[in-house]
């Protein structure tokens, strides 16, 4: 049976490995999320950073699991007062196009009503507008915000080019 359930530290392998493999190195090419041509290094995110995400009271990451219990798909959710963030929504590139990201986006809604949250905000690379358009069939619009990327974050990869990051939002609807 497939199911959509919070992770827990028991997961921090299986989704370091998801997400990883998701945004960088060969195995992403198979899948159209990667981000190998923008931004450089083989990890998009570390056990620490995970470690912090995962133990954070203020952060819920879904999983998405398949019938043998493998973990295929998962989602970074941040409650910031009224909204929720969304961000790290990775499907393994073998199961791209089968509805997984869209199931995803439907449990992380159902997690922002659970927490009154009227709207969920997410970032995506300006230069993705296939990513654009596919949270726009979604019912994401772009907020006119744009931001830098943040090159703080180095852990995430080192930008290729300039990166601007634009704001999209959703309306939650209780």
């Amino acid at each position: 049976m497939m199911s959509i359930s919070k992770a827990s530290i028991s997961d921090l392998s299986a989704l370091l490995n998801l997400v990883n493999t998701t945004y960088r190195g060969e195995t992403s090419t198979k899948g159209w999320t990667s981000e190998i041509l923008l931004l450089a290094g083989e990890i998009r995110i570390d056990e620490e950073i995970l470690t912090d995400y995962l133990t954070n009271p203020s952060i819920s990451v879904l999983k998405f699991t398949n019938p043998a219990n493998q973990l295929i798909g998962c989602v970074y959710l941040e409650q910031k007062e009224e909204h929720l963030y969304l961000g790290m929504l990775a499907v393994n590139p073998e199961f791209q196009d089968g509805g997984i990201g869209r199931l995803l986006l439907h449990g992380a809604e159902e997690h922002a009503r659970q927490l009154n949250c009227n709207k969920i905000n997410i970032t995506v690379i300006e230069d993705r507008t296939e990513l654009i358009a596919w949270y726009q069939r979604r019912g994401y619009v772009t907020t006119g915000r744009k931001f830098p990327f943040p090159v703080e974050y180095h852990k995430y990869g080192k930008p290729l080019k300039e990166i601007i990051l634009i704001e999209m939002e959703k309306k939650i609807n209780f």
